[in-house]
């Protein structure tokens, strides 16, 4: 354990960032983070002898849950590097997932994440950072801040329709995405899982341009197949790409009731059972080729990917006939 700076060392580090006329007696010093609801903006918390300064906790970025506050993530500075950083502090949960009838129990692990981080830390396609213990042995993951939007809200963002999008721009993300399964791979090929693959789950850095997989402390315990669960994330992710966003059976009812009445239950999502996988039935000139993938992650599906490799190969196949 490296050793305690003083207070007053602290608040020399922290004052351009304090209140004017703060004193070092007035800061509040955490060394134990168990309690994360007790770790507010403007506290200190001190891990393995380095201060962090909490400016406030971040808010979650997914559909629907926009603003719901994640107590246990703070968005902090590193008072020795004067630099952004996300802390996740330690946080168990567990759920149990059932997707085309196999059951998967996810929970979070700390130390799932804390090793994922060491193994990828010289990766481009994932988030770097590094583990440090509290004074309780908490697993605290030290996030290198990533400046970009989630993959999900660039394609939502784009002001294309969908055929000058699929012929124009999909092919540039596919490109990018092919790279991001690339380095889910590579954790396969290691024995490790991402655990929550989601299109938010993917920042696309700003300053590099490449697109960067966040938040892997889920893990889940399986009995078919051990990395069925990612499997499904990513087919899931492709969906949302090729379709431009999800093609929703609500909307489709609006927009074009005819479509709607030639559906059929196998059309539609594994997963998400209101969106609509096959989505040759709504943009017909997407490739059989490309469209056979998607297939894998709809409800008639009969077969599913297991591994990585056959995921990339058709897609790798694919490509070609939307170029």
């Amino acid at each position: 354990m490296e050793s305690m700076p003083s207070r007053v060392q602290i608040h020399q580090l922290a004052a351009r960032w304090l209140a004017e006329g703060s004193r070092p007696q007035d800061l509040r010093i955490h060394t134990d983070t168990s309690d994360f609801f007790a770790l507010d903006a403007g506290d200190i918390m001190v891990l393995e002898g380095r201060p962090y300064l909490i400016r406030n906790s971040i808010r979650e970025g997914r559909f629907g849950l926009e603003d719901e506050i994640k107590h246990w993530v703070k968005r902090s500075v590193d008072l020795e590097a004067g630099a952004m950083r996300i802390i996740k502090l330690v946080f168990y949960e567990r759920f149990t997932a059932t997707i085309g009838g196999i059951e998967f129990e996810c929970f979070r692990s700390p130390r799932k994440e804390a090793r994922i981080l060491d193994l990828v830390n010289d990766h481009p396609h994932f988030m770097h950072g590094r583990s440090a213990a509290d004074e309780k042995g908490n697993i605290v993951r030290v996030l290198e801040y990533i400046s970009g939007s989630s993959l999900a809200a660039h394609v939502a963002d784009l002001e294309q329709s969908h055929e000058p999008y699929f012929y124009a721009t999909l092919p540039g993300i596919l490109e990018n995405y092919l790279r991001c399964i690339e380095a889910i791979r590579f954790l396969h090929d290691h024995g490790e899982k991402h655990g929550d693959i989601r299109r938010d789950h993917i920042l696309i850095d700003s300053d590099s341009g490449q697109y960067r997989w966040i938040d892997f402390d889920y893990n889940y315990r399986h009995r078919e197949n051990i990395y069925g669960y990612d499997l499904f994330g990513l087919g899931n992710v492709l969906i949302y790409l090729v379709g431009k966003g999800d093609v929703l059976l609500p909307d489709l009812r609006l927009r074009d009731p005819a479509l709607v009445s030639r559906l059929t239950d196998g059309d539609m999502n594994i997963v998400f059972h209101n969106r609509l996988a096959n989505l040759k039935k709504a943009y017909a000139y997407i490739p059989d080729s490309l469209n056979r993938i998607l297939l894998h992650f709809s409800r008639g599906a009969n077969w599913f990917y297991e591994e990585t490799p056959q995921l990339l190969q058709d897609l790798h196949e694919a490509r070609a006939d939307i170029r």
